[in-house]
C-alpha cells in the first residue's frame, strides 16, 4: 500500500483511507481543529500534495481569510461579517463581552475591537469535493457563541462564499 505523510496527521494510506480523520493543533496561541474529509476510499498522491501545500501554509491562508473578512466587513454590500459583529453586541450581555472589547476605550469602536477578536477555530479540508477545497470557521470565542464567520476556499485560498453559521 502506498503510504503519504501529511503535516499533523502523518501517514495516510492513498489506498484505504478513512473518511475522515482530525487532530487539534496550536496555532498561534490558540488550539484549532484540523479536520480531513474524504468522500472515497482511495486518493491520488497529487491531491494530496495540494492537501499538505495547504497544511504547511495554514498561516498565508488565515491572513487572506482574514484580508477576506475585513473587506466583507468595510464593503457596503458585504453582510456576512457586518451581521456576525452587530449580532453579537446586540445579543450579548456588555459584561460577556467586556473580556474582549474595551467598552471605555473612546478611540475604537465596539465594533472594530470585535472585529479584530475574529480568530480562526477550525479549518475543514475537502481534498476530493467538488465544492469547496477548505472551509475555514472563525469565532470571536466559543466559550461566548455558537456563531461562526465560516469561508469557503479553493486550494489556492480564492474565495468561494462566506457566511455565518452556528
Amino acid at each position: 500500500m502506498a503510504e503519504y505523510t501529511l503535516p499533523y496527521f502523518g501517514q495516510l494510506s492513498t489506498e484505504d483511507i478513512e473518511e475522515y480523520y482530525d487532530v487539534t493543533i496550536d496555532f498561534n496561541g490558540n488550539e484549532i481543529q484540523l479536520d480531513l474529509n474524504f468522500e472515497n476510499n482511495s486518493i491520488a498522491p497529487s491531491q494530496l500534495d495540494k492537501v499538505k501545500n495547504y497544511l504547511e501554509n495554514i498561516g498565508k491562508f488565515d491572513s487572506l481569510n482574514k484580508t477576506y473578512i475585513l473587506n466583507d466587513y468595510h464593503d457596503e454590500d458585504g453582510e456576512t461579517v457586518k451581521f456576525y459583529v452587530e449580532h453579537h453586541l446586540e445579543e450579548c450581555e456588555k459584561e460577556e463581552l467586556s473580556a474582549l472589547i474595551n467598552f471605555d476605550d473612546s478611540t475604537t469602536q465596539p465594533e472594530q475591537q470585535l472585529l479584530k477578536k475574529l480568530e480562526l477555530v477550525r479549518v475543514g479540508i475537502y481534498p476530493d469535493s467538488e465544492d469547496s477545497f477548505a472551509i475555514s470557521d472563525y469565532s470571536i470565542g466559543r466559550d461566548i457563541t455558537d456563531y461562526l464567520v465560516v469561508i469557503n476556499t479553493d486550494e489556492n485560498g480564492k474565495l468561494d462564499d462566506m457566511a455565518m453559521e452556528s
